[in-house]
């Protein structure tokens, strides 16, 4: 078979991956703290033995991640925070592995664990936060959580602990199918920064460009109808040479 169907396919394939990136960038264009992903393409030669490529496959990959901070939009909530600048919220990933997120839509479960908007716990200096029945609740710049118990005088107030705020080298982190972000293998886990702050009653937007999102599928397209037109010809290309072979 024609070798430039193969050729064809693996770039319809991958342009079809690409797709996939930006699709999911545009869809999170409105998620708190998300981080947009990128996607580049490259070449790939196929070698047969000893000699050299015969042919170059493409391939598309997903070199990381966007790390430029988003728009910081007041929402008045007391359980809504963002983080000032760089650094993360610790928070409780799959199987129990430490995760980071920018993402501070806080919120308050049944039983009292803080959790992010997504369902995963909060982690405090010292393990998962949880706070009592109570009727106001502050967070400090520093991450200090103060709160005043349900029936308690007004100036009954009491700290139950800090948000882990950590800075780790972005270069070690990588994003996790839940949307987290974790370290890479071999990597321990950062220790508490007191040099981070965050800011009360705000929330990060997401740092996704949707004009750049959308020039990127509509050329992505392209480029997919053009591969598909090269498969076309290929296909063509052998009915014509397996009629001339049976007039022969």
């Amino acid at each position: 078979m024609d070798k430039a169907l193969y050729i064809a396919m693996t770039g319809g394939k991958h342009i079809a991956r690409a797709q996939a990136v930006h699709a999911n960038n545009m869809a999170n264009a409105n998620t708190t703290g998300f981080r947009a992903d990128f996607e580049q393409a490259r070449a790939m030669g196929v070698y047969g033995g000893d000699g050299l490529p015969t042919r170059a496959y493409a391939l598309t990959e997903n070199p990381g991640t966007d790390f430029t901070a988003g728009t910081m939009i007041q929402t008045g909530g007391d359980l809504d925070v963002a983080v000032d600048g760089p650094g993360w919220i610790a928070v409780q990933g799959e199987n129990g592995q430490e995760g980071y997120t920018r993402a501070g839509a806080l919120k308050v479960n049944a039983l009292g664990q803080l959790q992010t908007a997504d369902g995963h716990a909060v982690l405090g200096d010292t393990g998962p936060l949880t706070l009592p029945p109570l009727e106001k609740v502050q967070i400090g710049e520093d991450g200090t959580i103060t709160v005043r118990e349900l029936g308690q005088a007004p100036n009954a107030l009491g700290q139950l602990g800090r948000l882990k705020l950590v800075n780790p080298d972005v270069a070690q982190l990588q994003k996790g199918a839940d949307g987290l972000m974790y370290l890479r293998p071999g990597q321990k886990p950062p220790a508490p920064s007191d040099s981070l702050r965050v800011r009360s009653g705000f929330i990060e937007g997401s740092n996704v460009n949707v004009v750049d999102e959308f020039t990127n599928v509509m050329a992505l397209a392209r480029q997919f109808d053009m591969h598909m037109k090269l498969m076309r010809a290929a296909e063509e290309n052998s009915s014509a040479a397996t009629k001339l072979l049976q007039v022969s």
